[in-house]
């Protein structure tokens, strides 16, 4: 397994690159703009890509998938319905996302012989998910380092992302999260550190 990531779009959004080196395909994770440089740095890997993984539907998580699916044609892009489905009244934070299936909870899929599973974990958005790959997590903006998601926003909940961190937090082990933004982390880190992380682990006061 391989990841790496690039920075794209208006803000600065993480999208990386799941890669089965061996089976030479790869995930597309979040490809917020910039599809130009997102495909490039995936002919750069030498991998096939397979699948479009979308953490959450705001702009600048998805804002180049129209590009890449005219570049690659039939390739599946993955949205949870719960923020598909808020595209139809707010089209600027949550633009349509044409021909997105459906992915929720529990939900597994291949990427060469690396399994994704998707855990639903909203609060920033009702449709965020993250997905686990062995000992990495890909968690949108549900868990920065040192911080959480934003929940002012349409479909934001402190209760759902704190609820979210918990889950996050009572995981095994010290995976890899890689976030929506900013630098990766450690969940061991943010166990630590992280004051959102620490209080919806009842580890401090709110």
């Amino acid at each position: 397994m391989n990841i790496s990531s690039l920075q794209v779009g208006p803000i600065g959004t993480n999208c990386y690159l799941l890669c089965d080196e061996q089976e030479k395909t790869c995930a597309v994770i979040d490809p917020g703009g910039d599809a130009g440089r997102v495909a490039a740095a995936v002919q750069a890997s030498g991998c096939a890509p397979c699948a479009v993984f979308l953490t959450h539907g705001h702009y600048d998580h998805t804002g180049a998938v129209a590009e890449l699916q005219a570049r690659w044609p039939g390739i599946p892009v993955y949205l949870n319905h719960r923020d598909a489905a808020d595209s139809s009244d707010l089209a600027q934070l949550f633009p349509p996302v044409p021909g997105a299936r459906d992915y929720d909870e529990g939900d597994t899929f291949s990427v060469g012989g690396l399994t994704v599973l998707v855990l639903a974990t909203p609060g920033h958005s009702r449709g965020g998910v993250t997905l686990r790959c062995g000992d990495a997590l890909f968690c949108g903006d549900t868990l920065f380092a040192g911080s959480c998601g934003r929940t002012d926003f349409p479909g934001g909940s402190m209760d759902a992302i704190l609820a979210s961190l918990k889950r996050l937090g009572e995981l095994e082990g010290n995976p890899a999260v890689y976030p929506g933004h900013m630098e990766p982390t450690t969940l061991d880190a943010e166990r630590q550190w992280n004051p959102y992380l620490r209080q919806a682990l009842h580890l401090e006061r709110g």
